[in-house]
């Protein structure tokens, strides 16, 4: 497995690294990890494209200075504060969508452990309301991890956000976002690592010891934010 760490210089570049990174699983069939702080943004799915109200939720996230991000994974509008912790894990798959359930099963058992690995007892779940609501979700006082997979023929990309700090950030801005998509939310849904009583400054190798599990890792990277 190689390993991905940093973070490119802007929110688009950033992204692409990413893209580079399935794109590279597709062609070797090596599975790979990318855990990190994407900038401040919020990320905005295919579904709120979709809506009448889009423009006006994105006027929303650049008034309070974050910048706009349309992903291929996910649901709903995610907001990354600078300190928010995104991975994203691409793994090579001979079926297309036939391992999905397992996949989703092994990817979220293994962020459980990292939480409790900082003293997070976190649930599967979430509370009414959430932000990116789906059914792969983790709580402890709050959502706090929200998971999503894309799947093609040849690779599977399971990414996901882990919220440390800031779900009072988090909650002030998606609250305008959500409001003019016209998707219920309660800024109280948001839940933290810190919230939660545990060691957010662990989270990132924790993730990373938990989502490489046994594998090897046959390369370690970094993107320098320059």
């Amino acid at each position: 497995m190689r390993l991905l760490r940093g973070r490119a210089s802007d929110h688009e570049r950033d992204y692409e690294r990413t893209r580079e990174l399935v794109a590279r699983v597709a062609d070797d069939a090596e599975s790979a990890l990318r855990v990190w702080t994407p900038h401040r943004q919020v990320a905005f799915g295919r579904r709120d494209r979709r809506v009448e109200g889009y423009d006006r939720a994105r006027e929303a996230a650049t008034e309070r200075g974050y910048a706009v991000l349309e992903r291929e994974v996910g649901g709903r509008a995610v907001a990354y504060t600078g300190r928010t912790v995104a991975f994203a894990l691409a793994e090579p798959t001979a079926d297309g969508r036939g391992d999905i359930g397992a996949r989703y099963d092994r990817v979220s058992g293994a962020v459980q452990r990292a939480l409790e690995a900082v003293g997070v007892d976190a649930s599967e779940g979430e509370p009414a309301d959430s932000f990116c609501p789906g059914a792969h979700s983790l709580q402890a006082d709050g959502k706090l991890v929200g998971i999503a997979q894309r799947v093609r023929q040849d690779v599977a990309l399971s990414a996901g956000v882990v919220i440390l700090r800031d779900h009072d950030a988090i909650a002030a801005v998606l609250a305008p976002v959500y409001e003019a998509l016209g998707v219920p939310f309660d800024p109280g849904s948001v839940g933290s690592v810190a919230r939660a009583g545990g060691d957010a400054a662990g989270v990132v190798d924790a993730l990373v010891t938990e989502l490489v599990g046994s594998r090897p890792v046959t390369a370690r990277d970094s993107i320098r934010d320059t």
